[in-house]
Parts: structure tokens; sequence; C-alpha cells
């Protein structure tokens, strides 16, 4: 050991803990010309900062400055020191051979502890290279030797390794273990790199458990931890993008993994990072649709894979680029054995990709008609839905449902589909974010397309309703998990109130501030993530859909579902006991026309725009045909309920023909509107009134309905606070909002009513115990919702019916404010005469004035439940 080594020997350990004070010092030493051994590890140091942090290139620089250094020094152990981490450094630069040709040298010249270290820094690199036996051997190796020399350092770190390894072949309780065990040996540290490392590592441990929201919460930890120290996080996108994509958030993912991409691609990082980011890049564009873009990142992740020699990783991205050409329309013989292949590779390395590129396989084989094929290769896949993760044993399921329609079985495919869809159904009520749950529901659309068909084709108008039923709709089966009292998720909220609003202001007054709507995006941000931390709070235990319940509940009554299957519109009519099938036209057809009324009404919601009342009118007559068809002349003159698809949510019903006269409502599912009917008023029936700013109406209904009421609770001005709305909306009979509705197509849960101190979101609502019983809500696209997942609604009126609203009256479309005032009097009248929304809200319409203004606004409102 030469003079002044033992400082510079301190700069290795801090390197781990802060980064940036170690790149510092070590730059700080050089410029001392020091000797050659604490030359070799300030080099070192710059090298590891360089190589974690910033250029690659330049590490490479430093790393083989620090190997000559330490050779000069001829000190052995740091020489191998040196050329361990060369060897990580050339490995991730894609020059494998020479970076395991590195650490050959590094293991021959390094004695005892050192060699440990090596030891442990060869397993690191066998992980990266997806060759994890040999990494569970080097562990192996050096493990007792750290132990020995109570090195809780490197102990901690290499008992993280095997953790991560462990995961990596799904053995999830023996990763637990050790992720367990390092972290008590990082908790007497002050290795602060290391220990958001840990805390990212249990992140991915509590994914591969299927606790998306502690993954996620716990990858938001170690991202602050990691900002703190100032370094970036590639490997934490890589997780991030697998976990936002079981989540069912797959642009989001595709979002992250790209602008990782990007920053590597400036600040020149490592290519073996950037290969996994462009992975999960691919992975993410396939699950979001986008099969050309999934094609692309893929091919070029297969072609650096394989320059960098790491098969198991170069065989999962085949995977993807098989699955990508399958979805953008590729089927042939030699993608059904590239996928075969690929599966029995997987399977060789031990990994838990392998069912779904068996499953893969028999896709295509079954496309092609290879049914002994197909055969073969669901019936491995199908294996895996007896064990293992939720998405294991959807996979297994899905195998199971398509070789029992392979087969000609109804029952056996109806039963597969039931057992995949009571899998996800668990996961789901393990989500406490409606949002999570919402577009976690895309991984069951295949299962219940599947269902579908066999029950249009084999079953009968009953069984089909049930299977449209059972995967519709579905986060308004159970309340979402109402946030704990967190108060930085308040003290957040609070704040977004009041950036929101300062930034509206500047918009409408011609002078928008960018700062302000940066940390508008910043705190949506925050909300959204400290949301998704929240758990499920029991499993799911709803109660099943139940035809003859349905039935009996409608009395004289009746519901029209409507069902798409294979891209067409059936029309399910319940009533009077039975249920009855009407083949409807394509859903294509019927969103364009929707599409085209939409358009109209904002047109005719201004004066001056009567020509178009005809051509709007006949758009709703072509609706009625393409959505009711033959089921016209069997509604019966009772109320109807309309439960139409997600894609066609937008329709303003009361505009065709058919239903114009009518009692209606609509509902997002069947079981909504039996959970609403069943929903009994509360005890004390108070009524709320509240009048947001800036209408250009100034809500004029608001007084009149305080008259009428007499006792209600008037909330207008300063007193039209959030938390003060929110205390009155608490439990109240009936609700009346006369507010500037905001919808976010971008982001619903952002969707707003506008109070004297800014929006009133739907995240703020989710914090009612009980929402109203009855709320109406008079201003413009109340009622516009998202369709995500599988066929499920975001946005202010689904938020409401799942936490004790019954009925809702909103509008789909942008209204005249004017025109809403003697609408809105006349419900009111209805209501006090004891009337349904339903009902007041078609009396009210035929008190309107004749013109085309008023009629559009009628049309444009519609009762939602069954209240």
């Amino acid at each position: 050991m030469t003079a002044g080594s033992e400082p510079a020997l301190q700069l290795l350990p801090l390197v781990f803990a802060d980064p940036g004070e170690a790149r510092a010092r070590a730059e700080l030493l050089l410029e001392s010309a020091p000797a050659p051994l604490p030359a070799s590890i300030a080099h070192q140091v710059l090298g590891i900062w360089q190589r974690d942090f910033g250029d690659l290139r330049i590490a490479l620089t430093h790393l083989r400055r620090a190997r000559d250094l330490a050779a000069r020094a001829d000190s052995a152990d740091r020489e191998a020191d040196v050329l361990a981490t060369l060897g990580v450094a050339l490995v991730h630069a894609g020059r494998t051979r020479q970076g395991l040709a590195s650490f050959e040298r590094g293991v021959a010249r390094g004695t005892g502890h050192t060699r440990a270290r090596v030891l442990y820094r060869r397993a690191y690199v066998w992980w990266v290279l997806g060759h994890h036996p040999e990494a569970l051997e080097d562990v192996r190796r050096a493990l007792p030797v750290l132990r020995q020399l109570r090195d809780d350092i490197w102990t901690a770190r290499a008992l993280t390794l095997r953790a991560t390894v462990h995961l990596a072949l799904g053995a999830v309780d023996r990763a637990d273990a050790d992720f367990t065990a390092a972290e008590r040996l990082w908790d007497t540290t002050g290795q602060e790199h290391d220990k958001a490392d840990a805390v990212e590592s249990r992140g991915l441990a509590a994914f591969r458990s299927g606790d998306i929201p502690l993954a996620l919460r716990l990858l938001d930890e170690a991202e602050e931890r990691y900002a703190k120290l100032g370094t970036p996080t590639y490997m934490l996108s890589v997780r991030r993008c697998e976990v936002l994509m079981a989540a069912g958030l797959a642009p989001e993912a595709l979002a992250e993994a790209d602008a990782a991409i990007a920053l590597l691609d400036r600040l020149g990082g490592q290519s073996t990072r950037k290969a996994e980011l462009l992975l999960a890049a691919a992975r993410a564009a396939r699950s979001a649709g986008d099969a050309h873009t999934a094609i692309a990142r893929a091919a070029v992740a297969v072609r650096l894979f394989a320059a960098q020699r790491r098969l198991w990783w170069e065989t999962h991205a085949r995977l993807v680029l098989i699955e990508a050409r399958v979805a953008a329309g590729r089927r042939s013989g030699r993608l059904v054995g590239d996928a075969a292949a690929v599966a029995e590779r997987l399977a060789s390395f031990g990994s838990p990709a392998a069912p779904e590129a068996s499953l893969l396989a028999g896709r295509i084989a079954l496309a092609l008609g290879w049914t002994a094929d197909a055969e073969r290769h669901l019936a491995v896949a199908a294996r895996s839905r007896r064990g293992g993760s939720p998405t294991a044993r959807m996979t297994g399921w899905a195998a199971q449902a398509l070789r029992a329609r392979a087969a000609g079985s109804r029952r056996g495919v109806l039963e597969a589909c039931r057992h995949g869809l009571d899998v996800l159904d668990d996961h789901r009520m393990t989500l406490g974010a409606s949002e999570l749950r919402a577009h976690v529901t895309a991984q069951g659309a295949e299962l219940a397309a599947l269902a579908q068909e066999v029950s249009l084709t084999q079953g009968g108008p009953r069984r089909l309703l049930e299977w449209s039923e059972r995967w519709r709709a579905t986060v308004l089966s159970t309340p979402p998990t109402r946030p704990p009292a967190d108060a930085t998720l308040l003290s957040g909220l609070t704040a977004y109130r009041e950036i929101a609003a300062r930034a509206e202001e500047s918009r409408m007054e011609g002078r928008p501030v960018p700062a302000l709507e940066r940390e508008q995006r910043r705190l949506e941000r925050e909300i959204r993530s400290r949301t998704r931390h929240i758990r499920g709070s029991a499993p799911h235990e709803g109660a099943r859909f139940e035809v003859p319940r349905l039935l009996d509940r409608l009395g004289e009554g009746r519901l029209v579902e409507l069902a798409v299957v294979q891209g067409r519109v059936h029309v399910l009519l319940c009533g009077r006991g039975r249920v009855r099938r009407f083949v409807g036209g394509p859903l294509a057809d019927a969103v364009a026309e929707a599409e085209y009324v939409q358009a109209g009404l904002r047109r005719l919601a201004h004066p001056g725009a009567e020509a178009r009342l005809p051509l709007v009118e006949a758009a709703g007559a072509r609706l009625q045909e393409l959505l009711l068809a033959g089921a016209v002349p069997h509604l019966g003159a009772g109320p109807v309920v309309i439960v139409p698809p997600g894609a066609l949510h937008r329709v303003p019903w009361a505009l065709l023909p058919a239903l114009r006269d009518r009692v209606l409502s609509v509902s997002p599912s069947a079981g909504s509107w039996l959970r609403a009917r069943e929903t009994e008023p509360p005890r004390d029936g108070r009524t709320v009134l509240v009048r947001g700013p800036g209408l250009a109406t100034g809500g004029a209904e608001v007084p009149e309905l305080a008259d009428r009421y007499g006792t209600a609770t008037v909330l207008e001005g300063d007193d039209a606070q959030v938390p003060r709305v929110l205390s009155e909306l608490d439990g109240a009979g009936l609700a009346h909002l006369a507010a500037h509705g905001t919808f976010r197509a971008d982001s619903p849960l952002f969707s707003a009513l506008r109070m004297s101190d800014g929006p009133l979101i739907v995240h703020d609502f989710e914090r009612l115990a009980r929402s109203p019983y009855r709320i109406i809500l008079s201003s413009c696209d109340t009622a516009r919702l998202a369709s995500v997942g599988a066929d499920e609604l975001l946005g202010l009126v689904t938020a409401l019916l799942p936490l004790g609203t019954a009925g809702v009256v909103a509008s789909s479309a942008p209204v005249n404010d004017a025109a809403v005032i003697p609408l809105m009097l006349a419900l009111h009248k209805g209501l006090t005469a004891g009337l349904s929304l339903a009902e007041s809200l078609r009396d009210a319409r035929t008190t309107l004035p004749s013109d085309t203004v008023h009629q559009a606004t009628g049309w444009a409102f519609a009762a939602f439940g069954a209240a």
C-alpha cells in the first residue's frame, strides 16, 4: 500500500453512497499528480461514474487508464479489481467477449476478498447476459468469503443480485428471502445508491408476486432516492414499464421507455441498457396496439442483444417481434416454427414467458388451420393455468379456451373463460385505484370475446346477455377503495386546485403562463402516482349478475343491452320475462353516425343552425336502424333502459325516434342498473344546490330552485369551495351542481367541475363516504366518458354510481347555457311531484320551446341509473 492510497480507497464505497461527491473528490485527487495506486483508484471511480451515469466511451478510457496504473503499482488485487470494473463496462458497451476475457484475468489475478468481489461482478454480468445458472454459481462462490470477512456492503449486493436472478427464473419466494436478508444489511450502511437499488429491486419483487400498487409505490420511492443523488434511472424505467403494462397502461409505458432511450442516447450511455429499453418499448407498443412501432423497436433490440451475445434477452425480444408481426396481420408456417423455437428456448432457460410463446405458436397454427400442431402447442401453454402469477394463469386459461374451441366444446370454452376471468377478477380487486381497475380489464378482453362468440352461435340470448355482462363496466360492480387520509395526497390536491385555477384564469385572459401549466402537469402526475399506490381492500365478492333478477326488477319496462360480437351489434331486448335477440348493424357504422350527431348537436347549441336540424334528425333515424333494428316494435309502452357498449356512450338516445317521447335512462351495464335500482335513498334526504363561477347565465336556475326547496343548502361565491362542497354533498339526497364542466380525454379522472377555489375533480368525488342519491350536473359535457380497458368507462358519471348515487342527469354534448335553465326548472318540478329523474327529464323536454336550440339542449341530456 503506497502513501496516499488509504484516502483514495474510501472513494470506492463513496461512489455508490454519494456518486456526485465521489466524482468531485476523484477529480481533485488527480489534480495533485498522485502515485500510480491512488491514481488508479481515482480513474476507476471516474470510470464507474461515467459507466453508470454518463458516457460509456469516457468510462472505458478511465478504466483502461486505471488498469494500466494498477499494473505499474504492481498490485495484483488492485489490478484484479479494476479488471472486474472494466469487464462490466465492456459488456455494457456490447463488447461481451472482451468483457468476459477481462473477468477471466481478474479472477486469476485476485485473491481472497478481492476475488470474491470480482466473482460478484461477474455474476452481475452473467445476469445481464441472461446466463442465470452461471450467475448463481459465481454468487455461491463469492458469498461465503464476503460473509466470513463481515463485508456487509458486498454481501448485501450479492444477496440482492441473487434475488434478482431468482425473480428472472420465477422463484419469488427465494427472491423475497434474499431481499429481506439484504435489506437488514443495508440498514447498517450509508450506501444511499445501493439502498435505492434495493428499494427498486423490492418493487420488482412486489410486481412478480402480483402486487402492482406496492410495486408502483416502491419504484416511485426508488426514483425519489435516485433523484436526490442525481443519477439516471434506466433500469428503473425498464421495470416500471413492466408494471405499467401489467396495469393496462401500455401507452404510458411506451412514453416512459422512449423518454429513457432519448436520454441514454443523449448521454452516450450503456448499449446493454438501450437494448433492454428498446425491448420494453416494443412490449409496450405491442400492448398499446401499435404493431408497426413494436416491430421496429423489437427488431433493433434483437440485433443489439445478438451483438452483445445475450441469448436470454435476444430470445425474449424475438418473442415480442413475432407477436408484433402477428398483430400486424402476418400468418405463416415459418412464424409457427419461429414461435415454437422461441418457446423451447425460453423453457430451457426456465423463463416464465415460455407459456406465452407456446400460446402464440398455437394461435398462429389455428389461424392456418393446422389443428394438430395447434393442439400440441396450446396443451403446453395450458399447463400454466394451474399456478404462477395472474398473467401466467391467464395465459394458461386462454390456451385452454382455444383448445376447447378447436375441439368444438362449447362447455369447455365457457369453463376456461370463466376460470380465466375469475383469476383476473381477483387480481383486479388487489388494485385500489379505479383507473387501474378499469385499464387492467383489457387483459380479459379476449376471453370475454371468445365466450360471447360461443354464446352467440351455440347458446341463446340469455347466455349472450350473461357473458356480455360478465366483463362490462366491472369497475362499477364495487366501490373504489376510499383513499386513505394521506397528508401528501391531500396537500397535492389542494395545490393542484390552486395552480389549475390560476392557469385557467391566465388562459381566459389570453396570457397563458407556461410555468403554471408545467406545475399543473407535475401535480397531476404526483396525484395520479399516489392514487395508484392504494391497494384494494377486499377480494372480489360482488353478486353475480342474474337474468331472472333483472327481469323481475324491470316490471313493465324494457332493458336493451347492445352486445358487440365480431364487430356487429346484437340487440338483447329484456322484458316481460324473456330475453330476445335482434341483429343490428356494424359497430363502426354506428360509431361514425354517433360522431356525426355529436358534431350536429354542437352546431345546434348556437342560434342560426336551424338548417342542420333535419340532418341531425335523419342521422338519429339511421342510428335507430343500426342500434335497435327489429327490437323497436317490441319496446312496449313502459320505461326503457339502454345499456350501450363503451364505444357508443356518447349517443344522444333521446334523439332516436322510437325513444324520443319515452321514459328513458342509460346505464353502463345491466348489473349497474340493478344496483342503482336497489339502492336505498338516505334518510335525511337533504338537498344541496351549488353555483360555480363564470357561468354565462350565472347559474340563474339556482335561486329559483332555492325558493322551491326552501330548506336546501345553497353554496355559491366563496361558499362554493371544494372542501365545503364535498362536505355537503356527502350523503345528500339530491344535489344540483351548476358549474362549468371540463372533460379530460387524456386523463378522465381529472375531469372537473369548476368551483370558486378551483376544479372539483373525480379524485375528489372518490373521497366521499357516500355520494348524493340523485345528482344533476347542468353544464356541458358532464356525461362524457373515456372508454378504456375491455369495456370500461371513466368520468364524472361513472365515478358517482359505485359510491351510492342511484341516478344522474348530465349532458354528453356542449349545450346552450340559457336553454338549460328552463329544462332544469321543469326537471325539478317533476322531482318535487315525486317523479324519477328519467320521468322528470322526459316531461321537461315536452315543456321546452320548439326552437332548434331548446330541442338540441333537451336531446343532449340523459338520465343515468335508476333513481
